[in-house]
């Protein structure tokens, strides 16, 4: 990229696609890596998950005599498990690397006064991120009561298949890490001029009932706790971006 384009934010349209070549393949690669450290530590990182699963077949009193774990009905279900699992870590521990790949596409049509946001616009995606994912994690004993005791009334007693488990554990943790940075993408529409503060509140009633639903599609477990615990930040989270947006005005 020429070094003037640079400067003032001007790029041809080869460029561009030049330049979102570059960071997708950046992004890959970032995931890919982060994927294989995963695919090693895959029984560690399976035992801390099954955690969840062991307390509710102790409550249900359902465990085997050799202990409370996960079964498999196919043969080559351990393989797709362990790279379902390593592919999903990889997502989530590439997160920082691929939101710093977005924000430097961006960047270069942004103001040198936008830009100076670009450390703590990665940082706090980082640390919702991970505060997401440990929100479901604490979510999701509950879930699992609710829907293996609640629901039933303790008369069924659960069978539960490594992958089914193991998909509904990682996607609640990638959706609630993706549902926490919905204050970064708000903040970033206002530093882009998309979107006003003025507009944020007037739509604040909407803005409950769009979050309600999108909470609702969202949580993979469909139980009322993960939707409580997912909307309601994401609220606040709405409130607390009309402030930083009116804060970064002054």
């Amino acid at each position: 990229m020429p070094e003037d384009a640079a400067h003032d934010g001007r790029m041809t349209l080869v460029e561009h696609l030049t330049e979102l070549r570059t960071r997708l393949i950046i992004s890959a690669v970032a995931v890919a890596v982060c994927s294989v450290v995963v695919f090693i530590f895959f029984p560690q990182i399976l035992d801390v998950l099954e955690d969840p699963y062991r307390d509710v077949s102790r409550e249900l009193d359902v465990c085997k005599p050799d202990g409370c774990e996960l079964s498999v009905i196919d043969p080559l279900a351990p393989f797709i498990v362990r790279v379902k699992v390593a592919t999903y870590g990889g997502i989530a521990l590439a997160m920082p690397i691929v939101m710093f790949q977005i924000w430097r596409f961006v960047t270069p049509g942004l103001h040198a006064n936008e830009k100076r946001y670009a450390i703590p616009f990665l940082i706090s995606a980082f640390v919702l991120f991970v505060l997401g994912a440990a929100v479901a994690w604490l979510t999701l004993p509950k879930a699992l009561d609710f829907l293996l005791v609640d629901v039933s009334g303790g008369s069924l007693q659960p069978n539960i298949v490594a992958d089914k488990y193991l998909n509904l554990v990682t996607f609640m943790l990638l959706a609630f890490g993706a549902a926490f940075e919905f204050p970064v993408l708000l903040v970033f529409l206002l530093l882009a001029h998309v979107i006003t503060t003025r507009q944020l509140r007037r739509f604040r009633r909407h803005a409950v009932v769009g979050i309600v639903i999108v909470a609702a599609l969202m949580t993979p477990s469909q139980d009322p706790y993960s939707l409580f615990f997912m909307a309601g930040p994401m609220y606040l989270f709405y409130e607390a971006s009309i402030v930083i947006g009116r804060v970064m005005k002054r």
